[in-house]
């Protein structure tokens, strides 16, 4: 019998985001229910023109990321305009706007994704953000990022997997979403 992986869809309350002292912060986000609703190719290329435009627009910079069938992570700095909260919830809204246009009706706005299958949601609600404020931290984080599709068997190699921040670092590349362009942000120095 192979043992099946149970998550725990609630989110505890009270949880506190620390905003506006510069760090980097570590987000993960989920689809509804961890359904891989980014389990396609397309979808995952969507989902990093629509980050490449967040970050445009709110002028942060992208450390790391990784696109994973049911959930993503990113390790971003703090947004010149707005907040992490503010960009998350432009990015989800931005995949979903451009996956699927909403119409006024709301039996219309349901996703079809399977003949048999009905979606009312995309997103899980809210995210996991944690502060990241040392080298030690930065360092641990961006490896999680990098090596998450290996961990779970869907890339034997970092390189291999194409929607991750991996190869700007390996490889130099330049890819959909800009990685380490610190010239639109201020930097804060912390106090030690």
């Amino acid at each position: 019998m192979v043992a099946v992986p149970t998550y725990d869809f609630r989110v505890p309350k009270g949880l506190k985001r620390f905003y506006g002292d510069g760090d980097l912060h570590f987000i993960t986000a989920s689809c509804y229910r961890r359904e891989p609703l980014l389990g396609t190719a397309n979808r995952k290329d969507l989902f990093l023109k629509v980050l490449e435009q967040v970050r445009q627009r709110y002028q942060f910079v992208v450390v790391g990321y990784v696109v994973m069938p049911e959930h993503f992570h990113l390790l971003i700095s703090e947004p010149e305009r707005a907040n992490p909260s503010v960009v998350i919830q432009a990015l989800k809204l931005g995949v979903v706007r451009r996956l699927f246009l909403t119409p006024k009706a709301p039996e219309q706005r349901a996703v079809k994704l399977f003949d048999n299958f009905t979606l009312q949601h995309f997103w899980q609600r809210r995210f996991y953000d944690f502060n990241v404020w040392s080298a030690h931290k930065h360092r641990e984080k961006l490896r999680y990022i990098h090596r998450n599709p290996i961990k779970r068997g869907l890339a034997e190699t970092p390189d291999q997997w194409k929607w991750s921040s991996f190869r700007a670092y390996a490889f130099g590349e330049t890819g959909p979403v800009v990685v380490n362009d610190w010239s639109a942000v201020k930097i804060k120095i912390r106090a030690a």
